[in-house]
């Protein structure tokens, strides 16, 4: 193919030949030797050389022999031994390994016994014992017996670098990864090399020092010579990537031997990244989780809570039996009985009544289901319920988001991509913290810190935007519609290049006018749009249908071609065409006695400043499909239980529109949501389909997307006017931070203790104004939350909480969300 005007032709790559071992190859100009040692099979030991990582050349188990071509052409060999993980090649360059050369060989011997001079002779008891690269390359590389007869040096150990990450400094060989991945990935430069000579090692900072004030986490022992703990959300990392045994997770610290795991790769359930992760189980009980490198999405890392917080699938409140309701109490009963109680419930409750309107009933869908399970809610809401009333947002939406994920969501395919955001020149974020609310999104920002310009519209620059050397667009919540629309012309501008991308987060949804505003600066910039939801399972849900204007693959519900089209293709007449409801909609329908019958999967009633219990309690039936005993299944009639994701198979979606299956990690007899619906629709008389995973698939696959005049119109909604708080209040910012009290975090004391402390921000003239000093009470018509103040720059008028943080939790005690005005009181 020639290239054209449009599409140029790719820039040739300028390659170095040389010699290693006696094989020539040709690598690009730049590679490191280690690296091209690699092309061609060659193995050179090494501990601080890590792919992501910065050369370091800090622990010298690499040194090979070099010669390179002089100004003369002639060989001239380098006088001693040099680091292959930090020297680059040559054209000419001749490179002798420990395969080929005797110095070399020495030279890594002598390394290796200098690193084990000190190292303790404790691989028996070590966690890394059986896995571990210095006791595999002491082994290969190593001299066969040791020179040194004094006395090892010694540490008090374990080190707490945090609740979770424990640190044996006598193992440690010095090669820095950890801190250079704190430094460079993650952005947090809490641990460091300390001290100098025998007693070099490595340790955390005073956090006085780096000036991180608000974010000591939980727990945070007092100061000492090590300093405060190291507070990352992706401290895990350095675990992982650890060559020896000195650095450990509490969670796993002394559980089990690597050989007597069984390894499963698998996706984690946490959000809509879709991270790549490795189950490690043992007698069908998970004892760690790892990263795995995928390098399209979240390549080597992973955020602490895809890698610790797994507990919760076994904690002592997992469902096993189904349970119906007799007598008042709830009882284990079969599941032919379970289902039949259901279905039975199910029609009482929705039956035609001899008087008034007939009542309906519900679906309400949890955030963290798979691609198949959403599409089975969605499929018994309407062709076995009759009923558009199913919405799998269990947060705050609106009708315009349900509009802009039907026009420019669902059924699209892949959108932009994580290479697409790591690549853009620009990256506009509204309504999204990445570190918060992305995970590995978040990293791979980063990568491009000093390449790329950030801008963030919020209330203020939270420590994940300071890390990304984001630029502040100032705005209270519920103004982000304003904030787009009177962007500056400079930031315009850099929208304008190419590449760049506006990423929308859910929170937009709280903001009237927010989605449309955003799709017209897009128009005029020519921006591309990525919506990045906070669950792993809301863009699943949408391109299910499971949201009540929405059918599958971005179908509007209210087409009548569209519906036509679906229900032929299920095989059934006709599709319900009463407009459904959203959860809030649905939940306010239910206490008002209009729905008798609710069909509530993963939900947790905390998430939703709903009333939730007085729905519920206003409801004839309840059947509620959970892993494990919650709020609502203690209020159902029937309790299903249904299979965790390391206990079954599926699809998520992540935010790319990348799926992203998996296979059964543990074999169990749980169900999946979708097998267990199919069971309860034969009950009820039909025939769902949705039993296997395959099954499901082929369904989806002969949808295919939206055809013409089927697919939802672009969002047109107003912007907010704004707030004007009376004296005594303010308006009300709030998100999740990656470690909080939600369910999936439930039994895992370690990673809770990372949490950030929970405290109240707002401007030093809105505290001055509502005379708060240390101490601020949020009080709502429902609740009060009383934290911590911690004066920040910030929009005046606003006072952001988190959202569900040990002492706030913000729906359940205020039932308020994003943009609501609170009443805000400084503590007497």
């Amino acid at each position: 193919m020639t290239a054209t005007a449009d599409k140029p032709a790719a820039e040739a790559v300028e390659t170095v030949t040389l010699t290693i071992d006696g094989t020539e190859v040709t690598v690009p100009k730049g590679t490191l030797i280690i690296r091209a040692a690699e092309q061609i099979g060659i193995e050179i030991p090494r501990f601080c050389d890590h792919p992501a990582l910065k050369p370091a050349g800090a622990c010298r188990q690499c040194l090979v022999d070099v010669a390179s071509p002089g100004p003369d052409g002639n060989l001239r060999a380098f006088p001693k031994p040099q680091a292959s993980c930090t020297m680059t090649v040559t054209n000419g360059m001749v490179v002798n390994t420990q395969h080929t050369s005797e110095e070399a060989d020495r030279a890594q011997k002598g390394v290796m016994e200098l690193l084990l001079i000190n190292h303790p002779l404790d691989c028996p008891v070590c966690d890394k014992g059986g896995e571990c690269p210095l006791q595999n390359q002491a082994m290969s590389h190593g001299r066969p017996e040791s020179r040194f007869v004094d006395v090892k040096r010694v540490f008090e150990k374990p080190l707490a670098l945090s609740s979770e990450i424990l640190l044996d400094r006598e193992r440690c060989v010095l090669c820095q990864r950890c801190t250079r991945f704190s430094k460079e990935i993650a952005g947090d430069a809490f641990i460091d090399l300390q001290n100098r000579g025998a007693q070099q090692q490595i340790g955390t900072f005073d956090e006085d020092v780096l000036d991180f004030d608000g974010y000591r986490p939980v727990g945070a022992a007092a100061e000492d010579e090590a300093g405060k703990a190291f507070s990352s959300y992706y401290s895990g990392n350095t675990v992982q990537i650890c060559p020896v045994g000195a650095l450990t997770s509490a969670a796993y610290r002394f559980r089990s031997r690597p050989f007597d795991l069984v390894s499963s790769p698998a996706i984690s359930e946490h959000d809509s990244s879709g991270s790549a992760i490795r189950i490690d189980h043992r007698r069908g009980k998970i004892l760690r989780r790892l990263a795995d490198n995928d390098p399209v999405v979240n390549e080597d890392w992973i955020t602490d809570k895809d890698r610790f917080a797994f507990a919760w699938q076994n904690l002592d409140d997992r469902l096993a039996r189904p349970l119906v309701r007799k007598d008042g109490e709830l009882v284990e009963v079969s599941w032919p009985e379970a289902l039949a109680a259901a279905a039975a419930g199910i029609r009482a409750a929705t039956a035609e009544p001899e008087e008034g309107d007939a009542r309906t009933a519900g679906v309400l869908v949890g955030g963290r289901v798979t691609l198949e399970d959403a599409y089975a809610y969605a499929k018994l809401a309407r062709t076995v319920l009759g009923t558009n009333d199913v919405d799998s947002r269990a947060r705050a939406a609106s009708d315009e988001e349900q509009a802009f994920l039907g026009s420019a969501v669902a059924g699209t395919g892949m959108g932009v991509t994580f290479g697409d955001l790591e690549k853009a020149p620009t990256v506009l974020m509204v309504g999204f913290e990445p570190e918060d609310e992305g995970g590995v999104v978040f990293l791979r920002l980063r990568k491009s810190l000093g390449r790329q310009q950030v801008l963030t519209v919020a209330p203020f620059l939270s420590r994940g935007a300071e890390k990304l050397a984001a630029t502040l667009v100032p705005t209270a919540p519920g103004q982000e519609a304003a904030a787009l629309s009177g962007l500056a012309d400079d930031a315009r501008e850099a929208l304008s290049q190419p590449g760049a991308v506006i990423v929308l987060g859910e929170r937009v949804a709280e903001s009237a006018g927010g989605f449309t505003a955003a799709q017209e600066l897009a128009a005029a910039t020519g921006a591309r749009l990525a919506w990045i939801p906070r669950r792993a399972g809301e863009r699943g849900a949408v391109e299910a249908g499971a949201l009540p204007g929405l059918l599958p693959g971005g179908r509007a519900a209210s087409s009548k071609a569209a519906r036509a089209a679906v229900a032929e293709a299920w095989g059934v007449d006709s599709l319900p065409e009463k407009p459904g409801r959203d959860t809030a909609g649905i939940l306010a329908a239910a206490a008002a006695g209009e729905i008798g019958a609710l069909v509530v999967g993963g939900v947790s009633a905390s998430d939703l400043a709903a009333d939730v219990p007085a729905a519920l309690d206003a409801v004839d039936f309840v059947v509620s499909l959970e892993v494990r005993r919650s709020d609502i299944a203690s209020r159902a009639d029937v309790v299903l239980p249904v299979a965790p994701p390391s206990e079954k198979s599926g699809t998520f979606v992540n935010w790319e529109g990348r799926l992203r299956s998996f296979a059964t990690a543990i074999r169990t007899d749980a169900m999946s949501d979708h097998r267990v619906l199919d069971l309860l629709a034969r009950e009820l008389g039909a025939a769902l389909g949705t039993g296997t995973v395959e099954a499901v698939n082929s369904e989806l696959a002969a949808l295919g997307a939206a055809g013409t005049g089927e697919r939802a119109a672009a969002p047109k909604a107003k912007a907010a006017k704004p707030a004007k708080p009376a004296k005594g209040q303010a308006a009300l910012a709030t998100w999740h931070q990656l470690v909080d009290e939600g369910a999936l975090q439930a039994g895992e004391p370690y990673l809770a203790g990372t949490g950030r402390v929970a405290v109240a921000r707002l401007s030093q003239a809105t505290a001055d104004a509502l005379g708060v000093a240390r101490t601020v009470t949020v009080a709502s018509e429902r609740g009060a939350i009383e934290l911590p103040a911690v004066v920040t720059d910030m929009v005046d008028g606003v006072i952001w909480l988190p959202l569900k943080s040990p002492g706030s939790w913000v729906a359940r005690d205020l039932g308020a969300s994003a943009g609501a005005t609170v009443s805000v009181k400084g503590a007497e």
